[in-house]
């Protein structure tokens, strides 16, 4: 394999998964390390990639990922169909925790206004209930990270580990029968908190989100009690959920 279908390879790759570490990378391209070293400075040279710890990411999943008004306008009919799902599965009275993500924040537009409490570390899917008195609406504070509109870090953790709730609502980067995965470390700590702070955990996610690899584990498929996503999810993916035994829907 010569230098331009090394790197056509790599772009191919990183348009399917949003991580990829160096030794994966060097087995599929049946090259040493130092070779893949020199293409991926390269393609970092021409902004097609970021060289992060382990491996390597597509500059345009980081950039996806990391702005709340891009994720927003993303397969926004999908989005707007497993919110109305995930908000049916609510009963008055509950306290959820709903996390960042455009997703969620689909999800929370359908709660609007109902009588249960709400926490959240998401700036976004707050201001949403600005005028409903009758939701309770309760903000983890912490670290604020102004592009995904997330707090995050100690205090957020610490607020969570403190309290009890009937689900958790959450979203992810990727899913693959490895589990969850996402894109941010610095966010792995609420996420997990999230998700031992409830007596069920839901996912939100898009067809678009399943065979994705992200950077960072988050948990097992095992650890989550139901997924809501959408009719166009593949044939193998809707065998995968099969498999676990996950209760999910398809909006």
């Amino acid at each position: 394999m010569n230098q331009v279908e090394r790197h056509k390879s790599i772009q191919e790759i990183l348009s399917r998964q949003d991580f990829v570490s160096l030794e994966e990378l060097c087995a599929r391209l049946d090259a040493s390390r130092a070779t893949v070293r020199r293409d991926l400075i390269e393609l970092e040279q021409s902004r097609i990639v970021k060289r992060v710890r382990g491996g390597v990411m597509s500059t345009n999943s980081r950039e996806e990922v990391l702005d709340f008004k891009q994720l927003s306008v993303s397969c926004q009919e999908e989005k707007t169909r497993i919110g109305q799902v995930t908000a049916d599965l609510v009963k008055d009275g509950q306290t959820v925790i709903l996390g960042g993500g455009s997703t969620v924040a689909e999800v929370a537009k359908y709660l609007l206004c109902r009588p249960i409490q709400i926490i959240t570390n998401s700036i976004p899917v707050a201001h949403l209930f600005w005028e409903c008195p009758q939701t309770e609406v309760t903000l983890t504070g912490g670290y604020l990270y102004p592009r995904l509109g997330i707090q995050f870090g100690p205090i957020c953790e610490r607020m969570l580990n403190s309290i009890s709730a009937d689900v958790t609502i959450m979203g992810v980067r990727g899913i693959t029968r490895n589990g969850l995965s996402d894109t941010s470390a610095l966010s792995l700590g609420s996420i997990r908190a999230m998700m031992k702070s409830a007596e069920r955990v839901v996912v939100v996610a898009d067809h678009t989100k399943f065979g994705r690899n992200a950077m960072i584990h988050v948990a097992d498929l095992a650890e989550l009690d139901q997924i809501v996503s959408d009719r166009y999810l593949a044939p193998e993916h809707r065998e995968l959920l099969d498999g676990t035994g996950i209760p999910y829907i398809l909006a």
